[in-house]
């Protein structure tokens, strides 16, 4: 089974650059968007042989996440129960037969950094909320996770040590989470390799390479023998973040 992750940076943009195209080639069981930005009447895309949750914003033009699924779940969860973050949609669960499928869309902190203590109550929430389900099945938790964990999934750590999405506090709410009993899979297989999966749109970042790796699946320690493959699409575009890829036994 093949699941990928994006982050499309609004999913009718992605789509006028080559999204479907995308979908088509890699022919992944299933697609898990975040940043969708379009509510069911806005949508235009309804991929053939795909099942589609999408949970949209109440702001319309903002957040929002998406599943495409070829496997039909056996139920279906829209956000962890909260009305800030509901909210935003940035919260689907699928269930399937060996494990929930949980895409996010973690809140980002802003620049100058002030939606720091609802992003720390976010990580909490999304934390207990995982290690609960990890009490009943196994776990995939992707998405856009809004952090750079360590020093080699970013190109210039010391110059970005409190910007957002690098700053000490987010990195310890990661932190946190692996703890309770989490991998992430990409670092897991690859514990050397440097790669991003999001560029700035300014200074020609993306065709410099400097870049952040801060979009993620991550799996309880007891799924990570059944994570075969792990894949970075850096040289797919259409946003501002790549693709990602697992390839689940």
């Amino acid at each position: 089974m093949k699941i990928i992750s994006w982050n499309v940076a609004g999913l009718r943009a992605c789509l006028n650059k080559g999204l479907d195209r995308f979908i088509a080639e890699e022919k992944a069981d299933i697609y898990c968007f975040q940043e969708s930005k379009v509510t069911e009447e806005q949508n235009p895309f309804h991929p053939l042989g795909y099942k589609e949750y999408l949970y949209p914003a109440v702001k319309k033009g903002y957040s929002g996440t998406l599943i495409y699924t070829k496997i039909e779940p056996i139920s279906v969860k829209f956000g962890i129960g909260d009305e800030e973050y509901d909210n935003e949609g940035r919260t689907i669960t699928l269930e399937f037969e060996k494990f929930y499928l949980v895409n996010c869309y973690v809140p980002n902190v802003k620049r100058k950094l002030e939606r720091m203590d609802s992003r720390m109550r976010f990580e909490d929430l999304i934390r207990e909320y995982l290690v609960n389900l990890s009490k009943k099945k196994n776990i995939i938790y992707c998405g856009d996770l809004n952090v750079a964990h360590e020093e080699i999934d970013i190109k210039n750590p010391k110059t970005n040590h409190f910007s957002a999405g690098f700053t000490d506090q987010e990195r310890n709410k990661m932190t946190q989470l692996l703890s309770a009993g989490f991998i992430d899979t990409y670092r897991y297989y690859n514990p050397k390799t440097v790669k991003y999966t999001w560029w700035s749109y300014m200074h020609q970042a993306r065709m410099k390479d400097i870049g952040w790796r801060i979009d993620y699946f991550i799996v309880n320690k007891e799924f990570i023998d059944s994570i075969t493959n792990t894949k970075i699409y850096s040289e797919v575009l259409g946003s501002d973040h790549c693709p990602i890829g697992i390839e689940v036994k």
